[in-house]
């Protein structure tokens, strides 16, 4: 079967793990920017992998744009944060966007990055703004995100690790 694996990567971590799980698969990496549903309807599986940015996913906008024409493909999907996974929370972000006719997808979790001096101004901004709001809160409070937020501060994090792919490339094996 022939496969194709789409990605939006911010900072990098969802591009090195479309490119770990290309080399077990060998699928072709496309990013979802440069992605055209004419051509992705050649491929049998398709899996989308993006970061996750507010709670949303990176790239799942190519998948809600083009479900209705990628109906009868076998879809995947894999994001990637920087809090270490927690299944109350994770169920949360699936929930919040995999709705409609994208809530059978089954969606897998891979932890990413963290390098406050590789962000845009924008996000620097933004995370610094909700760290001093956190801050103010009572540490044995924080939930999951907030403590992971806090624990890596201004330092330069990198939890990619292949591991995370396992459950991804079994399922591959399962539908192919």
């Amino acid at each position: 079967m022939s496969g194709v694996i789409l990605y939006q990567s911010k900072y990098g971590a969802t591009k090195k793990y479309a490119d770990w799980l290309s080399e077990q698969t060998g699928f072709v990496c496309i990013e979802t920017k440069k992605a055209r549903v004419n051509e992705i309807l050649n491929y049998d599986v398709i899996v989308l992998g993006g970061g996750i940015y507010a709670s949303g996913i990176a790239g799942l906008s190519f998948l809600k744009k083009n479900i209705g024409v990628l109906k009868g493909k076998k879809i995947v999907v894999f994001c990637c944060g920087a809090s270490p996974y927690e299944e109350k929370d994770f169920k949360e972000i699936v929930e919040h966007n995999m709705k409609g006719e994208l809530s059978e997808i089954p969606c897998f979790y891979c932890r990413g990055a963290w390098d406050m001096d590789a962000m845009s101004f924008k996000d620097r901004t933004l995370c610094n703004m909700l760290r001093k709001v956190v801050s103010k809160k009572n540490p044995d409070e924080y939930e999951n995100w907030e403590k992971a937020l806090m624990a890596a501060g201004e330092s330069q994090c990198d939890w990619t690790d292949k591991k995370y792919l396992k459950p991804v490339i079994e399922y591959i094996n399962k539908i192919t």
